[in-house]
């Protein structure tokens, strides 16, 4: 301790501390701001929807609808996955929504909702490889085709899952390098919406508007689970999952309710429920075994500890978090983010990216 002459001269004890644990001290500060950096946060083009990863071109991959009213088309956007900035334009001219990769063939498939299609892209190149109308009956009174809504690639068998979303729901198994139709997957609900695949178990999930979670044995095509996730009257639409399949468990979100369910792919029991706003997308991390989750309305991102179910943390994000995409390495996240707009008013202003480096 040294001693120090105060105003008043009475002498009072000054705390010395070590130049290393100094040094120590500044290191802490220093990795605590690198830590909690900001977001980055850029524009990109209007009518945002999902993203896929490039691990091969080392590329982020934004699907946008662009204007409802004065575009045909869509828009691809190439993103650097580092400074957000766009190093592709890839014009469609149908209207691009869901979005998946095969990482082993760089072969992007992107959902013509609308349109009732799915589209192949070839991700080195830009160029379109193919497309498939699923469903291509014209809309009228007595008719509604089924619309595209989420995909998956099984890599393994080359094959694209894609949800057709309707009053009877399906889901459309395709060949991922001719576009042909292999089977229709048929009786999947009313508005099957949430769309998770666990290759290596042969198994995908889907949840839909009659509260249910089904199994899918992906080699015989047949539903072998089919469980309500809530009996009671509450409402409830429980949109997108999740899958950690070392674990059993599907993370599956709730735009009615604030709540995010967590329940065992083998049975559709529930292991729990999580407090958070009502959500929208859902994406688990094994690299960090944590989930994020995105709040449309409340303008918030969550990051949940996977073994815990404890919020870690709450990132703003003014307007609409949307979809979400990670890097390889499961170090950064990606989130679309749209503007405000309503079908008598669009945004006047592109949707965004936010990029953020999780802390460690």
């Amino acid at each position: 301790m040294n001693l120090t002459n105060t105003a008043g001269g009475r002498m009072t004890r000054r705390a010395a501390y070590p130049l290393w644990l100094l040094a120590a001290m500044l290191l802490a500060v220093t990795l605590q701001g690198r830590a909690e950096q900001a977001p980055l946060r850029k524009p990109v083009g209007k009518g945002a929807y999902e993203m896929a990863y490039s691990t091969q071109g080392n590329a982020l991959y934004l699907a946008t609808s662009q204007s409802r009213k004065l575009d045909k088309g869509g828009v691809v956007y190439r993103l650097d996955p580092t400074t957000l900035d766009i190093t592709q334009i890839i014009h469609n001219d149908i209207k691009p929504f869901g979005a998946a990769i095969n990482t082993r063939t760089d072969t992007l498939y992107f959902g013509n909702t609308v349109d009732g299609a799915v589209t192949a892209i070839d991700a080195k190149t830009g160029e379109v490889k193919g497309r498939l109308v699923l469903d291509g009956r014209k809309r009228a009174e007595t008719v509604k085709p089924l619309a595209p809504r989420e995909l998956v690639v099984d890599q393994d068998t080359d094959t694209v899952y894609i949800a057709g979303l309707g009053e009877a729901s399906v889901i459309w198994a395709v060949d991922g390098t001719s576009l042909t139709l292999r089977a229709t997957l048929a009786d999947i609900g009313k508005l099957g919406t949430g769309l998770a695949l666990d290759a290596a178990a042969k198994r995908l999930y889907v949840t839909n508007a009659d509260n249910e979670l089904l199994s899918i044995d992906t080699g015989t095509n047949k539903v072998v689970m089919r469980k309500k996730l809530d009996e009671s009257a509450t409402e409830h639409f429980f949109l997108n999952l999740s899958l950690d399949p070392a674990t059993h468990r599907a993370f599956i979100t709730d735009s009615k309710q604030p709540q995010m369910l967590v329940a065992d792919t083998r049975n559709g029991n529930i292991l729990a429920k999580i407090d958070v706003p009502a959500s929208l997308a859902v994406l688990f991390n094994p690299a960090r075994n944590e989930v994020y989750v995105t709040h449309r309305q409340a303008g918030q991102v969550s990051v949940i500890d996977a073994r815990t179910y404890n919020v870690l943390r709450v990132i703003s994000t003014p307007a609409h978090p949307n979809s979400l995409a990670l890097s390889p390495d499961g170090q950064t996240l990606y989130v679309s983010v749209k503007q405000a707009s309503s079908r008598e008013q669009e945004a006047t202003s592109p949707d965004d990216v936010m990029r953020i480096a999780l802390q460690k």
